[in-house]
């Protein structure tokens, strides 16, 4: 084949342009959101020519919209449920299930130092008019905040009132802006630079509520199981550099 100078000097040299990768679409439970950017950031040093778009909301809601045909090529969900159902659907592959990190439940407020040294004491001690929650319907951390309330007896029966956030980053929201005096956040929203150091918390433990493991699990849509790019951040998601800044958040290691 002949070849023009211009095109020889454009191979010789590594100037021909190589086009970039379509962006991978990720879809990730609200609770991974102060998460997202620093794993954006280091699956970027390792595959910079693989883009990442995120999308984050209830995990429920991102599995109705990836039914509903919305072209995301990963589900991160909060729990191992909506990506079974997703593979169940057909519209998931079941070889790349995968739970990457355990996410914990915290009760948060802004109002006054918590007693006790537990949750049980902190929540018990006083009364609270107001608690945000993420929705259980569609949020796993909301259907774990639930189960705490039906152990606890802390009911709107009993006096308290529920603020339903349609995420567990919204339950956020309502405590900071002071629309509920309290409420059950994830630990990586505490944790997070814009909210560390702000008010008081306690850990739920897991057996607060029974049934919730907050198991994250990570599933390939079929479109992206159709994508090397999506298999490569697969893969990073199980690496030590993912692994160690989900544990900067307060994740832990997944439960074999």
């Amino acid at each position: 084949m002949i070849r023009s100078g211009a095109a020889l000097l454009l191979v010789l040299f590594g100037a021909v342009p190589v086009p970039a990768a379509a962006p991978v679409a990720v879809a990730a439970a609200s609770n991974l959101a102060p998460v997202l950017e620093p794993l954006r950031a280091a699956f970027g040093r390792r595959h910079p020519a693989v883009p990442l778009t995120l999308s984050v909301g209830a995990s429920g809601s991102l599995h109705a919209q990836i039914r509903q045909g919305a072209p995301f090529d990963v589900l991160l969900a909060a729990d191992t449920d909506y990506p079974r159902a997703l593979i169940a659907a057909g519209d998931a592959d079941p070889a790349t299930l995968r739970v990457f990190a355990r996410g914990r439940l915290v009760f948060w407020t802004l109002r006054e130092p918590l007693a006790g040294a537990d949750i049980r004491a902190a929540l018990t001690s006083r009364p609270w008019a107001t608690l945000a929650l993420a929705q259980p319907r569609t949020a796993p951390y909301g259907r774990a905040a639930e189960a705490v309330l039906r152990e606890l007896s802390l009911t709107p029966a009993a006096g308290t009132r529920l603020v339903l956030g349609e995420t567990v980053a919204q339950a956020a929201q309502f405590v900071e802006s002071g629309a509920a005096e309290g409420g059950f956040v994830a630990l990586a929203a505490v944790l997070s630079p814009r909210l560390a150091g702000r008010g008081y918390w306690r850990e739920v433990p897991a057996e607060l509520h029974p049934g919730v493991a907050l198991d994250h699990a990570v599933v390939l849509t079929r479109r992206g199981a159709a994508r090397v790019e999506a298999h490569a951040f697969l893969e990073f998601l199980a690496g030590e550099e993912a692994q160690a800044t989900l544990r900067r958040f307060g994740y832990t290691a997944p439960v074999p």
